[in-house]
């Protein structure tokens, strides 16, 4: 979780508490009528918290996707380059063979 999404949660949790507290210290209604303010502000607070738990799965999600994606990529330039070397390597040496075997049939001459 990023700092900027910790602070934000913090800042939302402390209003929460504070607002239930100054609720219930000032409320001209009924008890039965604080408590279903309490309720519906936790209610709230939950389903906010949700909210932002949900976005930062998915942006988490999309981020590892798309690092999943750039590996697989890189891995294939990879194989494709190591295959490309791999061949002139090859003709490389088929060529310096070649060229032993010429100054070889010189020397047997």
């Amino acid at each position: 979780m990023s700092n900027s999404t910790g602070n934000t949660l913090v800042a939302v949790l402390t209003g929460v508490v504070i607002g239930a507290g100054l609720g219930i210290l000032y409320a001209p209604d009924k008890g039965s009528k604080t408590r279903e303010k309490i309720k519906d502000g936790y209610d709230d607070a939950k389903n906010d918290l949700q909210n932002k738990f949900d976005t930062v799965s998915s942006q988490f999600n999309d981020k590892l996707t798309s690092a999943k994606f750039d590996l697989e990529e890189t891995y294939e330039d990879m194989i494709s380059n190591m295959s490309h070397k791999t061949e002139e390597v090859i003709s490389f040496l088929e060529e310096k063979l070649a060229e032993l075997k010429r100054q070889n049939a010189k020397l047997q001459k």
